[in-house]
């Protein structure tokens, strides 16, 4: 069963989306198997990371930032090359695994969906299914 969420992103941050993947897992009825969180934008990502120190989102952010700076010499017209350049480094979905009708996940981690190109209306699916 496919699940689709909405998100509004008024800033480039990291949105954690761990709840609503826990509830698709639940809704999907899969006790064990896979889950694969998957994101149809080019300027937007998902990844798994720290849950525990909101800091390490603000650094991500940071990094990415100095990393991947926009330049004048971009010749993307809308003007958001940097923005795809971050959301293929992150990668645009992650998989997880399911034991137990629950996402497998370390303490402190937790998932995100990553936007780089503000603001916007946002979607993303989770799939869950099981194991062969």
């Amino acid at each position: 069963m496919l699940f689709e969420y909405k998100l509004e992103t008024p800033r480039e941050s990291f949105y954690n989306i761990t709840p609503q993947v826990c509830e698709a897992v639940n809704r999907s009825g899969v006790q064990d198997g896979i889950a694969v969180v998957y994101c149809p934008h080019t300027t937007a990502g998902v990844t798994i990371n720290e849950n525990a120190d909101p800091n390490v989102m603000g650094d991500l952010i940071f990094a990415l930032r100095k990393t991947y700076p926009d330049y004048a010499e971009f010749l993307h017209s809308e003007g958001n090359s940097a923005a795809h350049l971050k959301a293929s480094v992150i990668g645009s979905s992650a998989t997880l695994i399911i034991d137990g009708g629950k996402p497998v996940l370390g303490v402190w981690q937790g998932i995100y969906f990553c936007e780089f190109d503000p603001p916007r209306r946002r979607k993303f699916y989770v799939k869950a299914t099981r194991s062969l």
